[in-house]
């Protein structure tokens, strides 16, 4: 068994030793997807199309706009418990395929990890099987592995991911129960865990906390707070936004405004469907420019979609091409 890292060890800052990663710029301007269903719809055998011309998915987005593609990965997503029992979508695998699809069309992509099986969101993180009789210590050390895994694999086809984040939508924290927010110095230590992992790989990839608080400024406060206390290293605060949950533009807009002017960190809203113009009116739009981008939540199959079920681009991809020119998109 390789050497554990010592538990204390995991909250000593990292900025440090990667102190040159500050000099490391992401793109002025993000405009994203997460478009991590391609495979499976392409399993499915739907073909992609616009204005009447059957193409790559990600060559249509990109001739609309969007420079950044963003990938959910699971751990072990084939186990019966896990998200595609069997067949594995989001594994390392596909993972791979569609970060190599990704460089070729010169684009940049956003790396989500789960550190689960399946799904993990506010109301879920569920460790992946393999981790379940693991304690914080041996957690914090899987976390580690496990990140260095995947993005060595990566690196190794030349396709490493330009942002990372670890964890997903984690303002309940990860990995439960060891890792709920409930027992925060457990919950820094995982996510310490796989901020090291990222520096150690490559310190060039920016780093990402990503929280469901788009409304929400109290919660994001203390989140950020918290995880800053603890030393926590990272470089952009993800934020999702969905009206159900996280209230109106007008809300969205005030705890941006708010959190641009008390972190010194860049701010994407990493997830989002509705309200595709106003969103990006707020993301593009505080006057500070901490503000740097999106990234719309599969556009290809769900909610407010901007393909129909066949495959076929609808008027809605046109909202992308307004948002392109109206902030200077590169």
């Amino acid at each position: 068994m390789k050497k554990l890292i010592p538990f204390l060890l995991l909250l000593i800052p990292f900025t440090k030793n990667f102190a040159q990663n500050n000099s490391v710029k992401v793109p002025e301007k993000v405009l994203g997807a997460d478009i991590s269903f391609l495979p499976q719809l392409e399993a499915r055998d739907i073909k992609f199309s616009d204005k009447g011309v059957q193409k790559d998915a990600i060559l249509i987005l990109k001739d609309h706009g969007f420079n950044y593609i963003r990938l959910r990965i699971f751990n072990d997503p084939a186990v019966d418990s896990g998200y595609s029992p069997h067949k594995g979508f989001c594994d390392l695998e596909h993972t791979k395929q569609m970060a190599k699809r990704i460089k070729d069309a010169g684009m940049k992509f956003l790396l989500d990890f789960h550190y689960s099986d399946t799904w993990a969101d506010p109301g879920k993180q569920f460790k992946p099987a393999a981790w379940k009789e693991l304690n914080i210590f041996l957690l914090a050390q899987a976390v580690h592995d496990y990140t260095v895994q995947v993005l060595t694999a990566l690196q190794q086809q030349n396709t490493l991911p330009d942002m990372v984040q670890v964890g997903n939508e984690i303002n309940h924290g990860i990995l439960w129960p060891d890792g709920n927010v409930n027992q925060i110095n457990n919950l820094a230590a995982l996510i310490n865990a796989g901020t090291k992992a990222v520096r150690e790989v490559d310190p060039k990839i920016k780093l990402m906390l990503h929280i469901a608080c788009g409304g929400q400024n109290q919660e994001s406060r203390a989140f950020l707070d918290s995880m800053i206390d603890r030393n926590i290293s990272f470089d952009i605060i993800g934020q999702s936004y969905y009206p159900k949950w996280h209230g109106t533009i007008p809300d969205l807009q005030n705890n941006m405004t708010d959190l641009a002017k008390r972190f010194k960190q860049d701010i994407i809203v990493v997830e989002y469907s509705e309200h595709k113009q106003e969103v990006n009116d707020v993301a593009f739009g505080i006057p500070n420019k901490k503000m740097i981008g999106t990234f719309i939540w599969e556009p290809l199959n769900t909610w407010e979609k901007i393909f129909e079920k066949e495959g076929t681009s609808n008027k809605l991809i046109a909202v992308y091409d307004d948002i392109k020119a109206k902030f200077n998109i590169p």
